[in-house]
C-alpha cells in the first residue's frame, strides 16, 4: 500500500466525523446559514431591491424573495455577465459555469471565491467517507479519470467562462496530479467520439482504478473499451473497483455496466450542479445522498404536486418529511436567490438528512393527467431488469396522444444492451409495475382512457446518434427519461429497429 493510501484513513476518519456532527445539527446549520448569506449580500444590488437589512426570519425572507428561475433572475446576471460588482454577489464572481437553457439559450451561473472551494470540497469529502466506511484506500495509488468536458476556459468581461467540470479541472489537488488521466491536451479535445479514443489511448495500458462521469458517457468509454480489446473492462484493469457517476439515476445502466467491467465495483453518488454541490452519496449501506447543509447553500423546498399552484407551501429543512416529492430551491453563497434548478427530490432520512434525486418538475409525463415522474419510470424499468440479463442502454418515455389506431398511450423509446426474450410480456409487467407506483395511471388505464405503454426498439448506438444529431454528444448532457411532447421521441424514431 502506497504512502497516499496510509495516510487517507485517519484523515478520512476525522472528516467523517465532523460532517456526521454538523448533520445532526443540520437544521440549525441551515439557519445560521440562512442568516450569514444574507448579510453578506445586504448591500448588493438584488439586496437593497428585496430588503435584507429588515429581514430577520425565514419568514420574512418567504415575503421579500420570490421562487426564482433563470429567465426571473436574468435581468441581475445580465449585469453580472457585463462586469457589475455586487450585484447578486459581493464582488464578482471568479467564474461563469456555462451551460445550456432551453428557453434561454446560454445561460452564465455565477461561481464566486466563496463558492467554488465548497464544489472541490465536497468532491473530495466523498471519496473520504467512502474510505473511512469501507478501509478501502488502495485506489489513491492507481490512476483515476474523470470523463468531463474541455478544460479550457474562455473569458467575458474579466471573468473567466467554462464548463463547470471544465473549471473544476483546474482545482485538481497536487497531491492527485500524479495519479489523474488524461492528459490536458486530450481533455480539451471538443468531439467526444475523438476524445473518448484518445483518453483510451492514454489508459489502456495504466493501472486504473477509479473512473467518473456520467453513466452514459462512461459506458460509451467501456464499450469502446471492450470493442478494441474484446475483453471486459475488469480484465483490462484488474484494480479497478470504485466507479463514481451523477447526473442520472444509476440502477437502469447497473446490468449494463457489470456486463461491460465483468463483475460489480463499488459505486458512488454525487449530486453536482453549477449552482452548487448539493449532496453526495455518503454510505455503501444506507439509501440515499447526504445533503450537505454546511455547503453554503440554504435549502428550500415546495412539494412538487403544488409546484404550479398560486401559492404553494415553501418549507426549510426544519418542516420536510419522508416520503415526500418536493421541488429543491437553492439560495447560495454565488447569489443566486430563491432559485429553482428543476429537480425533485425525495428524503429517504431526516436524521442524517439524505435524499434521491427523483427527476426533474418540467420532466413529466401529465398529459392525461397522471403525472408520471422520472423515478416511477426509472422504479419500473428496474424492477424487470434487476437480477435479469436484461440490460438497457439508455431511454425515454413520451405520450402518443394521437395513434392511428385504439386508445392513447406512452411510448417507451428503449436501446437494450441485452434484450428480454418476449418483449411483449416485458412492456405487460413493467406497465404493471408503473400502475403500481402511480395511482392516477393506474385509474387511466382500469378506466380505459390509455391503454397498456408500447416499446419501440431503438437500434444499437441510436441514442448516441441522436444526441450526435442535436450537437450534444458527451459532456454533461443527457437524454431526459421524460417529456410532456413528442419532439425527441420523434427524432428518435428515425433511429428504431425495422
Amino acid at each position: 500500500m502506497n504512502i497516499k493510501s496510509i495516510l487517507a484513513k485517519p484523515f478520512a476518519k476525522q472528516v467523517t466525523s465532523r460532517i456526521y456532527k454538523q448533520s445532526k445539527t443540520a437544521v440549525k446549520v441551515q439557519q445560521k446559514l440562512l442568516k450569514k448569506l444574507i448579510a453578506k449580500a445586504e448591500n448588493t444590488d438584488f439586496g437593497l431591491d428585496h430588503n435584507f437589512k429588515e429581514i430577520k426570519s425565514y419568514e420574512d425572507f418567504k415575503k421579500e424573495v420570490p421562487i426564482a428561475d433563470y429567465e426571473d433572475l436574468k435581468p441581475y446576471i445580465d449585469k453580472v455577465v457585463a462586469g457589475e460588482p455586487n450585484v447578486l454577489w459581493k464582488g464578482k464572481p471568479l467564474y461563469f459555469a456555462k451551460t445550456s437553457g432551453t428557453t434561454s439559450g446560454t445561460k452564465y451561473i455565477p461561481l464566486t471565491k466563496e463558492s467554488m472551494p465548497m464544489h472541490i470540497e465536497a468532491a473530495r469529502n466523498a471519496l473520504l467517507m467512502y474510505i473511512d466506511e469501507t478501509k478501502k484506500s488502495e485506489f489513491l495509488g492507481g490512476k483515476v479519470i474523470f470523463l468531463q468536458g474541455s478544460p479550457e476556459l474562455t473569458e467575458k468581461n474579466g471573468v473567466k467562462v467554462g464548463r463547470l467540470s471544465g473549471i473544476s479541472a483546474h482545482y485538481v489537488p497536487q497531491y492527485l496530479m500524479k495519479n489523474r488521466l488524461p492528459s490536458w491536451e486530450t481533455n480539451c479535445i471538443e468531439d467526444w467520439e475523438t476524445k473518448v479514443e484518445a483518453v483510451i489511448d492514454e489508459t489502456i495500458n495504466e493501472n486504473m482504478t477509479l473512473i467518473g462521469g456520467i453513466p452514459s458517457w462512461v459506458q460509451m468509454y467501456f464499450e469502446r473499451i471492450v470493442a478494441r480489446t474484446g475483453k471486459k473492462v475488469g480484465e483490462v484493469f484488474p484494480n479497478f473497483n470504485l466507479l463514481v457517476y451523477g447526473g442520472v439515476n444509476f440502477e437502469p445502466y447497473r446490468n449494463k455496466f457489470e456486463s461491460l467491467i465483468g463483475r460489480k465495483v463499488d459505486t458512488i453518488e454525487l449530486y453536482p450542479a453549477s449552482e452548487g454541490f448539493i449532496a453526495y452519496q455518503d454510505s455503501q449501506v444506507e439509501e440515499g445522498m447526504l445533503l450537505l447543509t454546511n455547503n453554503g447553500m440554504f435549502y428550500e423546498f415546495i412539494p412538487s404536486e403544488e409546484f404550479f399552484n398560486e401559492n404553494p407551501t415553501r418549507i426549510s429543512l426544519a418542516d420536510v418529511k419522508v416520503g415526500v416529492n418536493y421541488v429543491i430551491i437553492l439560495n447560495t453563497n454565488a447569489g443566486l436567490w430563491g432559485y429553482n434548478i428543476g429537480d425533485t427530490v425525495r428524503f429517504v432520512s431526516l436524521d442524517p438528512p439524505r435524499i434521491v434525486v427523483t427527476g426533474r418538475i418540467k420532466h413529466f409525463i401529465s398529459a392525461f393527467g397522471e403525472h408520471v415522474i422520472g423515478k416511477e419510470v426509472e422504479d419500473a424499468i428496474n424492477s424487470q431488469t434487476i437480477g435479469t440479463t436484461i440490460s438497457v442502454n439508455e431511454f425515454t418515455v413520451a405520450p402518443q396522444i394521437t395513434p392511428e389506431v385504439g386508445l392513447p398511450y406512452h411510448e417507451w423509446f428503449i436501446e437494450f444492451g441485452n434484450k428480454p426474450a418476449d418483449l411483449n410480456e416485458f412492456a405487460k409487467k413493467v406497465d404493471e409495475s408503473l400502475q403500481e407506483k402511480n395511482s392516477y395511471y393506474y385509474d387511466l388505464i382500469v378506466g380505459k382512457i390509455l391503454q397498456p405503454l408500447k416499446i419501440t426498439v431503438i437500434e444499437k448506438g441510436g441514442f448516441n446518434s441522436y444526441m450526435k444529431s442535436v450537437g450534444k454528444l458527451g459532456g454533461q448532457n443527457k437524454v431526459p427519461r421524460l417529456a410532456n411532447d413528442r419532439k425527441i421521441a420523434d427524432e428518435l424514431l428515425k433511429f428504431a429497429e425495422l
